[in-house]
This record gives structure tokens, C-alpha cells and sequence, in this order.
């Protein structure tokens, strides 16, 4: 955080940890790997000799993450945590956020809780990712994080087509220290064209044509704009057809892209959901 001064006022400058990570950060996301798994093993290693939870872990890590032949992982449990935190605090910024993003799922208990101390880790100490439907992708807004998981709730069970493709963004976006932004953008809008697809009953058509189809109340305004941003896919920085070999994109424009075509997805799934519920 930097402080200046201009003209009597002062003015605060929160700098985000994008392609960095300071020992805080790194030291704080350990102790939550520590509170909620370490401590737990302990715990369980107390009441079952055999440990099979964290000897789950340990095959998980070493096969599909570490990649290392699994006769290689220490026999006692204090050892094999710290071969872990060994590899935690000697790796790259973005290897800590894959060894975090990777853990919950070699696990078969719920781990809402520590994605919600990762996240409030994540704010506190100003990174700009954040735990977004099990991927960490490079987003600092509370807001922005609800809107994408907001669409993929309202389309999980209905339109399964479109929360594929809300997966699959959020995965390009989440890859690291190299995001796709290109396909991220791709992704974001092909699942607003999936949903349109399903709700009009053709899955050829595209966006526009969907949008006109569209049995939904929406606004034509609304309607008008998501014509717009299609245009914007189909014709900027070769989205849908490589009009340049190297697209100039940034961040900020797949984040928008994900989180505009998120917000519309739920805002007509919504809209869909009303009209059913009313017999219409």
C-alpha cells in the first residue's frame, strides 16, 4: 500500500500482487494448508493408525501433481509434509496457487471452508486472484467472483452446454503465469450462444440470429448489446477466425468478457425460470 500527497489530500494506492507473491502471502496461505489439512491429519492419525485420508493425499500429490514416482514419498507423515513444505516455499508464485488450487480436490471432504479462508487470505494481503468454481484465476472483486458463479448455478442443471463453456473459460483464465485470454474470451461468449441455442431450440444458429429468437423477456436494449459484443468476438483481434496471428488482448479484456457474458446468462436463466414457473 502507498500513501501520497496532493494538494492537502491524501490518497491511498492499493498495489495488487498480479505476477508476484510477498512472504506474507505465501506464509498466510501455509498456515490455512496447515489448519486445514496438516492439523486435521494429526487429528485423524490420533484415531485411525492407518491414515488413509492423508495417504490419498500424498499418492494424489506425487502422481497427478508432482509427477514423481510415488515410492519416492516419505514413509512418516512429518516427513512427507515437510518434502510439501519444502516444495511450497522454494517454488515460483504461481506453482503456490497451483499446489492451493490443486488440494481441495485430492480430498473427499468438504472444503468450502478453506476456499473461503484462501479467498479472505487473498483480499487481505491484496492478491488478485481468488477462488472462482474450484479454479484461481486472476480476479480481485468480490462481485466480479459472485456474477461467474452465480451463471454457473443457474445453468448447472438446465443448460449444461453453457456451464461447459463458463468451465472451460474459467480454466483458460486460471492458467498459470500464462493465461489464454484469446479463448477465454471464445469460451465466455460461445456460452451465452450455447444457452441462446438451448432456449430457442437450435443449437446452429448463431448469437444474433438466437438473440432475435429468444422467447424470453429481455430488453431490447440488452438484446442489442449482446449483438454488439458478438460483433466485438467475431471480428476483434481475430477471435472466431484468426484475422491476426498474435491477438493483442489483455486481462481485462477476457475478465470483462467473462464476467459480462456471465451476468447475462444468469440474468436471462432467470428471466427463463420466472416464465416456467408461470406457466408461460
Amino acid at each position: 500500500m502507498k500513501f501520497s500527497e496532493r494538494a492537502g489530500l491524501v490518497r491511498v494506492k492499493l498495489d495488487l500482487q498480479v505476477a508476484s507473491m510477498s512472504d506474507a502471502l505465501r506464509n498466510r496461505l501455509w498456515n490455512v494448508l496447515q489448519i486445514t489439512f496438516w492439523n486435521s491429519f494429526e487429528y485423524e492419525l490420533m484415531n485411525n493408525p492407518v491414515n488413509a485420508e492423508f495417504e490419498r493425499l500424498c499418492l494424489r500429490l506425487w502422481n497427478d501433481f508432482f509427477k514423481e514416482p510415488i515410492d519416492t514419498i516419505p514413509i512418516h507423515r512429518s516427513d512427507a509434509i515437510g518434502s510439501i513444505r519444502e516444495r511450497f516455499f522454494s517454488c515460483e508464485w504461481y506453482e503456490v496457487y497451483d499446489i492451493v488450487e490443486f488440494l481441495p480436490g485430492a480430498v473427499r471432504y468438504d472444503t468450502a471452508p478453506y476456499i473461503q479462508k484462501c479467498n479472505l487470505v487473498f483480499e487481505e494481503e491484496l492478491s488478485a486472484y481468488r477462488f472462482v468454481a474450484g479454479k484461481i484465476v486472476p480476479i480481485s472483486a468480490k462481485e466480479d467472483v459472485a456474477a461467474i458463479e452465480a451463471a454457473i448455478t443457474h445453468t448447472a442443471s438446465l443448460f449444461p452446454n453453457a456451464t461447459q463453456h463458463l468451465q472451460a473459460a474459467i480454466s483458460l483464465l486460471s492458467k498459470k503465469p500464462s493465461p489464454d485470454f484469446r479463448n477465454t474470451i471464445k469460451e465466455s461468449i460461445s456460452a451465452v450462444e450455447a444457452l441462446c441455442g438451448a432456449l430457442t431450440g437450435d443449437s446452429q444458429a448463431t448469437l444474433g440470429q438466437a438473440l432475435k429468437a429468444l422467447d424470453v423477456p429481455v430488453h431490447p436494449a440488452l438484446r442489442l448489446a449482446f449483438e454488439k459484443l458478438y460483433g466485438y468476438t467475431s471480428d476483434a483481434d481475430g477471435i472466431r477466425h484468426a484475422l491476426m496471428e498474435v491477438p493483442n488482448l489483455q486481462q481485462e479484456d477476457a475478465l470483462f468478457m467473462l464476467v459480462a457474458c456471465s451476468a447475462f446468462i444468469s440474468y436471462v436463466a432467470a428471466k427463463y425460470a420466472r416464465n416456467k414457473q408461470a406457466g408461460r
